[in-house]
């Protein structure tokens, strides 16, 4: 069986566990795109199979809901977080105060289209500057340094696609993934033009990262602890949770992967500041 660019499969090796994209064929080999999760892989045509529509509504479906139940659980955290800073300006008192949020401003580095494109619409949904690129894992680390000069951000995001091979080495080996290496080295250089963990929050890499090397590396936030494949849409809920909590609060690295879809076997972190800032009064521009 032929396989073209953007058929949609399943693993039969794999008992069809997971749906895939196909994002490239060459010389009898197909390169494999997690539908919804960041996964890479390559496979023979042999152990491929086409989803039939059935198949392909329910899992559609099925993600889907996952995705919604996680957007849900954010709204209630956020509106929790609102009201507490209501409440804090007011000193407890009722009175209505106009007042305004400084925007948090985002750089997401995504090593597939698809999936950054999903992400931005998240990140509109829960009302975030963002500027994402699409950019090969490869190149991320002598892109981030001028990007990160030229556009200012408050949070960097450089994920995509990546996978451990237990045939190329042991879990601890650098070596053994994908595209781990190519996020560690992004992190570096993004390190060197802001070195400070709480002005700069980074969130680096994608299924089964390698997470050590990409904390040490100076990650605010990685994946994957636990060499898990991790949702296309987690880091824009890592990056929610740190925009919206106050920069006078820690963020707790439980809190901020609970609401995600994957949680704290697949993201982990240290602890960080928030980057809410809060002003007032609120000037509109009627009053000019």
């Amino acid at each position: 069986m032929k396989f073209v660019k953007g058929d949609l499969v399943t693993r039969i090796s794999y008992k069809h566990d997971l749906l895939f994209r196909v994002a490239d064929v060459k010389d009898e080999e197909v390169l494999l795109h997690g539908k919804y999760l960041r996964l890479e892989a390559d496979a023979d045509p042999s152990d491929l199979q086409r989803v039939d529509r059935g198949d392909l509504k329910k899992r559609h479906e099925e993600s889907k809901n996952k995705e919604e139940f996680s957007y849900r659980l954010f709204r209630q955290d956020y509106q929790l977080i609102e009201e507490r800073q209501e409440f804090e300006l007011t000193d407890g008192y009722t009175e209505e105060v106009n007042y305004f949020r400084l925007p948090t401003k985002v750089l997401h580095l995504d090593g597939d289209e698809v999936y950054l494109k999903k992400c931005i619409e998240l990140y509109e949904r829960v009302g975030l500057m963002v500027h994402g690129l699409h950019i090969s894992e490869r190149d991320m680390p002598q892109r981030i340094g001028s990007l990160i000069e030229r556009i200012q951000p408050d949070i960097v995001v450089l994920t995509g696609h990546d996978a451990y091979s237990e045939n190329k080495g042991e879990k601890k080996d650098l070596k053994a993934y994908r595209h781990s290496k190519y996020f560690q080295e992004a992190v570096r250089e993004a390190r060197l033009v802001i070195s400070s963990i709480d002005e700069l929050v980074i969130f680096a890499g994608a299924c089964q990262s390698h997470f050590e090397s990409l904390i040490r590396a100076g990650a605010n936030f990685a994946s994957s602890p636990s060499r898990i494949n991790i949702h296309a849409l987690d880091p824009v809920y890592i990056v929610a949770k740190i925009a919206y909590t106050s920069f006078m609060e820690k963020i707790n690295v439980f809190e901020v992967t609970k609401n995600t879809l994957t949680g704290k076997n697949g993201l982990g972190g240290i602890e960080t500041r928030g980057l809410l800032r809060i002003g007032m009064p609120f000037i509109s521009e009627e009053n000019h």
